[in-house]
């Protein structure tokens, strides 16, 4: 950008979600680009963003073509191949483009190191940013642990160890780089995935969304397997049964590989007229819907995975004063402390227990919502993270000058 004095190139690549629409990755490249970094993107197409090349606020994306996502082993060999080629045809391009000192891949999967693995021979610097454990995810999918949980082991392992940095994407991430990664404490920085309040803020609700109900209950996010929205439609299901709530609308915000099936239950259980999916949003769209909850579900089950992960939807709810009713896990309860709702069971049925005294209760919701945005706006700071992200960079920076320095 102009007037800001030029740090550094770097790349950064990212599987799973396209850019901009994965929030923290592009918020990350903003960040480095305000410090004064060129800054590229590596990342998959989607039908909302599918031109292969643009250009956003001065950053270059570039967009690969991805099979369907994997939903089983086979599958997931397919994606994964075919992901690690674009990605590193991608980096051969970017290279020649506009080069780079530094890639920073984004997991899942714990592969991406593979393709950074020739550049480092180089002298290129590699950073594993950590959005998730994949480890605890591959259980939290199957079921089970066995040989491919210990595979997932070894690829983390040997991503921890290609890695110059890593940066966690919570304190407990931090915690596993270091214990089972090998990692130096000092090389790991936690960035919690905090929205910028410039970006995340209570706009004009959609009265569509709402329409004649009294009370919205929301969600936004990915909808997969793992992400328990089948839970959300239980939950309203126990809410209109059994505690006769009919004067309330769910709306399911997000897209995702487990959309159909989460569909196909709300008919199956009779709940259809209830809830509203309107896909992926993004900009004002997305910003009218959330403004439009009343209370924000966390559905996200129980189970080893759920409970190290910090939920985005924490931040989204509380930046918008939206009281959120989660299961008790054990991020979750560390960021919300007290002023989270929390089921009595890890069931549908207690999350619906949860979230009745919201419903029935106007002057506890509004309350509630209260405090949960005053404790975002005193623990939630995208600019604090972003200067601990950027803090990576600059010794990356210096050790690039050192180096320059050293071989003249």
């Amino acid at each position: 950008m102009q007037g800001v004095k030029s740090m550094g190139r770097c790349v950064i690549v990212v599987e799973n979600l396209p850019v901009p629409l994965d929030r923290r990755v592009w918020q990350e490249a903003l960040a480095l680009r305000d410090a004064g970094w060129s800054v590229s993107v590596i990342c998959p197409l989607s039908e909302q963003y599918s031109k292969t090349f643009e250009v956003i606020d001065d950053i270059e994306i570039f967009r690969h073509p991805l099979p369907l996502e994997a939903r089983g082993k086979l599958a997931f060999l397919v994606e994964y191949g075919s992901a690690l080629f674009h990605e590193f045809r991608l980096l051969l391009k970017v290279s020649r483009r506009r080069g780079f000192d530094v890639i920073q891949a984004c997991n899942p999967p714990d592969l991406i190191f593979l393709v950074a693995w020739p550049f480092k021979l180089f002298g290129k610097r590699f950073i594993f940013d950590h959005h998730d454990v994949c480890p605890e995810l591959y259980e939290a999918k199957f079921g089970k642990r066995g040989f491919m949980y210990q595979v997932l082991l070894l690829a983390e392992k040997l991503t921890f160890k290609s890695a110059d940095y890593v940066i966690s994407a919570n304190e407990t991430y931090r915690e596993i780089a270091i214990t089972r990664g090998g990692k130096n404490p000092d090389d790991v920085v936690a960035v919690y995935s905090v929205p910028d309040k410039a970006r995340m803020r209570r706009v004009a609700p959609n009265d569509a969304l709402r329409g004649a109900a009294s009370v919205v209950l929301g969600y936004v996010g990915i909808i997969a397997d793992q992400d328990g929205v089948d839970h959300c439609v239980r939950c309203i299901h126990h809410l209109v049964v059994d505690h006769g709530q009919t004067d309330i609308r769910a709306v399911i915000v997000g897209d995702g590989p487990a959309l159909a099936s989460v569909k196909a239950l709300a008919q199956e259980l009779g709940v259809a007229d209830k809830i509203v999916f309107t896909g992926y949003l993004r900009g004002e769209e997305l910003l009218a819907a959330l403004s439009t909850f009343d209370i924000g579900i966390i559905p996200d089950p129980v189970n080893e995975y759920n409970d190290k992960i910090s939920m985005n939807k924490v931040f989204e709810y509380s930046a918008l004063g939206v009281p959120a009713v989660a299961y008790s896990l054990g991020e979750t309860r560390r960021l919300l402390g007290q002023w989270g709702n929390y089921a009595d069971d890890a069931t549908p049925a207690g999350l619906a227990r949860a979230c009745l005294p919201l419903i029935v209760d106007t002057d506890l919701r509004a309350e509630a919502g209260r405090q949960v945005k005053a404790l975002a706006d005193r623990n939630f700071n995208w600019s604090a993270e972003a200067a601990k992200y950027v803090s990576v960079y600059d010794r990356v920076a210096k050790q690039i000058a050192l180096q320059g320095k050293l071989a003249s």
